[in-house]
């Protein structure tokens, strides 16, 4: 059965061709993904393409420096009905100019202004039932005319909610029936046919971008404040952990007497591997460090005796330290200015409470 298995397999698939030893080697993905410049000659201009991309900046740039004097008594009004909202700001907008509107949202909900989205053509299928009267509205349409967005707003007027509207036309139905009306009005879409939204939902981006960021400093918002709505990954980390959180404490700090020997101290930073020792007085005051480096230096001395040399002789008397209340971002900033891989933590009156290194850090994932 094994030999007419194999025969089998020997013979040629009909209209194959044969296997090309020369080819075997290449990996599968070679010949799928050609290197780039195999297909220069052939595909579109170069210059041309870097021309369009840099087109487009230039057009975006003219609208958004459109936009300037328009941050005036309406802006300031837009802002004050969002400060004095004891609800939500509720963001909405079709299209392009609702994905706009949902980023208006996030950005005012992580820097101290509560916010969400709402689908206009939801809303008018129950998730109205979402805004409450203490609520402003903020409404993003280029037209000014979205079908969706004007069946909406009896409603929301009869609520009595207040209502900011973002388009690019002060004369269109959103404009005059809003309480407060931002212009994001622009010189030219980026769009060569003038059709996709480009210029105009740049222009609303950064106008909400603008509300957020004013609001932000009315409040008196702090870098503290926006990491509690940011405590997942690298920017809650960096912005709440604190050198108290991954420091070395008790019996993990590595400390010795002063007047101690060089060979108690290597034995003491060996036990506890962060590299170096704290060296204290009888009250736990901090009088210097002693690292590997020393060490190092300290065996380069013919005469050395490891045995004979205290450590006060060798050690830095004026380490870098931090206090535990500090934020570990800035004990990174410490040893990456001072070329450094550990640091001794104390108290306001320089008693030993703890150590930490870069390692420590780095499994925290503040760098």
């Amino acid at each position: 059965m094994a030999g007419e298995f194999n025969a089998i397999r020997s013979q040629a698939t009909p209209g194959a061709q044969p296997a090309d030893p020369q080819r075997a080697h290449v990996p599968m993905n070679a010949q799928l993904h050609p290197l780039p410049d195999s297909r220069s000659a052939s595909g579109p201009d170069a210059d041309a393409l870097i021309r369009s991309g840099r087109e487009v900046i230039d057009i975006e740039m003219r609208a958004i420096d459109a936009l300037r004097p328009r941050i005036d008594a309406h802006f300031v009004a837009a802002c004050r009905l969002m400060l004095a909202c004891s609800g939500r700001v509720v963001c909405s907008g079709m299209g392009k100019s609702g994905h706009i509107a949902r980023k208006i949202a996030a950005t005012l909900a992580s820097t101290g202004t509560p916010s969400f989205y709402v689908h206009p053509g939801e809303a008018s299928h129950g998730d109205l039932g979402m805004i409450t009267d203490a609520d402003v509205v903020i409404a993003v349409s280029n037209s000014g005319e979205t079908d969706e967005l004007l069946t909406i707003l009896p409603v929301l007027r009869r609520q009595g909610n207040p209502m900011i509207a973002l388009t690019g036309r002060p004369d269109s139905t959103l404009a005059r029936l809003a309480d407060v009306h931002l212009d994001v009005t622009v010189p030219a879409e980026a769009c060569p046919l003038g059709l996709a939204p480009t210029s105009s939902t740049t222009a609303a981006l950064v106008m909400g971008d603008a509300l957020a960021v004013a609001l932000l400093d009315a409040r008196g918002f702090t870098s503290d404040d926006f990491a509690r709505s940011h405590p997942a990954g690298s920017l809650g980390r960096r912005l709440l952990l604190h050198i108290g959180d991954i420091m070395h404490s008790g019996p993990e700090v590595p400390h010795v007497l002063t007047g101690t020997s060089l060979s108690e101290a290597v034995v003491e930073m060996s036990r506890k591997r962060l590299g170096m020792t704290a060296v204290i007085d009888a009250d736990n005051r901090l009088l210097g460090v002693f690292t590997d480096g020393d060490l190092r230096r300290a065996m380069d001395d013919p005469s050395f005796d490891l045995r004979a040399t205290a450590v006060d002789s060798v050690m830095g008397t004026h380490p870098k330290t931090i206090t535990a209340e500090k934020l570990a971002v800035e004990a990174a900033r410490l040893m990456e200015s001072h070329k450094i891989s550990a640091l001794v933590v104390v108290d306001a009156e320089q008693r030993l409470v703890g150590a930490l290194n870069i390692h420590d850090l780095l499994r925290a994932r503040v760098v």
